[in-house]
């Protein structure tokens, strides 16, 4: 009797089995449930075409486009980046207010179309000079202006994201406590584009530290903010490496904040906060458990009964 009360407290190594399986399914489910998302819901990467700010400057122009605009794009693209590189080499009088005029003129061509000239400005070098501006320092409106840049940039192709790395740290520093609301939240979604562009640079993010930060702008009751910190989070985590997620709900706060965030009205947010719930349970134990107990389910229960937000439903 004593062997078989033993027994019972050991790990059934069929259940164990059983259970990885469980696990692995939960991870190719949420693998078609992001593919299915990218593709009929939402944008795994998104062009910024108003930003953060209250800006409303940018046209919403036709995206079918004639070669003759094309090329005329293209060339008022590559006197843009000419222009900023001389901005930013100027130092006499007025000098700040020509930066962003010359950024915001970059920034406009670049969220213009739903194809932006983003390799005729990468062929011109706007990276380097972007990340000039977004040295330490430097003013709000011209950090903004940069990280804007930058964040069309990285909602094209592989190779044009790919040309963001040597930004990825100050996007990353930009993050912290010490930056304005607005220049945080840009340079949140600046990441969340190289972070849906797949794994690689997901661990590229990773390693430089890219989750805590963004945990954190979860944190505060700033809707936009925590939209977009969301957004980028669950493209951050998003697998198949279940370290991420663990390392996420870990984070002191950020259960509570995902519980607060889930009774919100602002249903937006709520979608964004819930797609962080589907990759936590789906790929860490350990999150999945400490949601379990958090009482998240009813919660969710009760949003899936009470919605007509399909974007919400989902999730």
């Amino acid at each position: 009797m004593a062997d078989d009360s033993l027994n019972h407290h050991k790990r059934d190594p069929i259940k164990s089995s059983v259970g990885n399986v469980a696990a692995q399914r939960r991870r190719q489910n949420a693998v078609t449930v992001g593919k299915e998302r990218r593709e009929s819901l939402v944008r795994a990467k998104r062009l910024c075409r108003v930003g953060t700010s209250a800006d409303g400057e940018v046209s919403s122009d036709s995206d079918m486009m004639v070669d003759e605009e094309q090329s005329i794009l293209e060339m008022q693209t590559s006197s843009a980046v000419e222009e900023l590189k001389s901005a930013v080499a100027y130092h006499g009088k007025g000098a700040m207010q020509k930066r962003v005029n010359a950024l915001r003129e970059l920034r406009r061509l670049l969220s213009r179309f739903e194809f932006p000239p983003i390799e005729t400005a990468l062929k011109a070098g706007a990276i380097p000079v972007l990340v000039q501006c977004l040295a330490f320092g430097s003013p709000d409106e011209q950090l903004l202006e940069a990280a804007w840049c930058l964040t069309n940039i990285a909602a094209g192709k592989q190779e044009e994201t790919k040309a963001l790395l040597p930004a990825l740290p100050l996007l990353i520093a930009h993050l912290g406590e010490k930056s304005s609301s607005p220049v945080a939240e840009q340079c949140a979604w600046a990441l969340g584009n190289v972070a849906g562009e797949g794994e690689e640079f997901r661990n590229v993010l990773l390693s430089q530290g890219a989750l805590p930060p963004l945990a954190r702008m979860m944190l505060p009751n700033k809707g936009s903010t925590v939209r977009t910190a969301a957004w980028a989070l669950s493209n951050l985590i998003k697998g198949p490496d279940p370290k991420p997620a663990t390392e996420l709900i870990k984070v002191d706060g950020l259960l509570d904040a995902i519980l607060r965030h889930l009774k919100r009205a602002d249903e937006e947010l709520t979608t964004e906060v819930a797609w962080v719930v589907v990759y936590l349970s789906a790929l860490s134990n350990v999150a999945t458990s400490l949601l379990v107990k958090s009482g998240v389910l009813q919660l969710l229960v009760e949003r899936l009964a009470t919605s007509n937000s399909l974007q919400l439903l989902i999730p």
